[in-house]
């Protein structure tokens, strides 16, 4: 994958200062020597989540596409931490997304192969289960309440300012519409879940949506 403007070595320098102006703990070569060590791996991760993306250009990474950053952060912290075990560099690089991208995104939520981001200003990530060909727009919230966790299919949309809260079920195919919250609630495949007066109301989902989104 080609790097705009980085080579791996500039790549490296450009994220322990980005950690040293969020985390000035002095502690910069213990945190290079991680991102150095599973480098690779993210990128290969990243590379295959770029590729599946429509609106992003195959086989390239800029890192001030401000979405594609933030991905990034997310695969390389939770590469380190699957891989070694080590908290420190993840948790930097957790709060780095945080001060970044406004994404609360902890490195041990296990996210899909593939997930897009529109915009990642206010997006709150829980535990939960998540499916392959996410979308998440801005303001998006999934989260868990004690041990009640959700379960979000393939190809789910979360358009801004939704949530999807509780012991709630988004099956596959589903687009959560602007400002709606599923709340312990079920949303069958294939649906548009919207708000009304009753609570949540559904109707079918375009056939072509994901295209805007996504190369299936």
């Amino acid at each position: 994958m080609k790097l705009i403007d980085h080579t791996r070595e500039s790549l490296i320098d450009y994220v322990v200062a980005q950690c040293r102006s969020v985390v000035p703990d002095g502690r910069d070569v213990a945190f290079r020597a991680a991102v150095e060590a599973h480098l690779d791996e993210a990128l290969e991760r990243l590379h295959r989540c770029i590729n599946a993306c429509a609106p992003w250009r195959p086989d390239v990474f800029n890192v001030l596409q401000s979405s594609q950053h933030c991905i990034f952060l997310y695969y390389l912290a939770n590469t380190i931490w699957r891989a070694s075990g080590d908290t420190a560099a993840p948790t930097r690089l957790f709060l780095m997304n945080k001060a970044f991208n406004g994404i609360d995104l902890f490195y041990e939520i296990a996210m899909p192969e593939v997930f897009y981001i529109g915009h990642s200003v206010g997006i709150v990530l829980a535990k939960a289960t998540y499916g392959n060909y996410l979308v998440l727009y801005q303001n998006s919230t999934v989260g868990r309440h004690k041990d009640q966790i959700p379960v979000i299919g393939d190809r789910v949309v979360l358009y801004p300012n939704t949530a999807v809260i509780g012991r709630s079920v988004v099956e596959d195919d589903v687009v959560v519409s602007q400002g709606t919250s599923v709340i312990n609630k079920r949303v069958p495949k294939g649906q548009v879940a919207f708000r009304s007066a009753e609570g949540l109301a559904f109707s079918p989902r375009p056939d072509d949506l994901l295209k805007e989104y996504f190369r299936l």
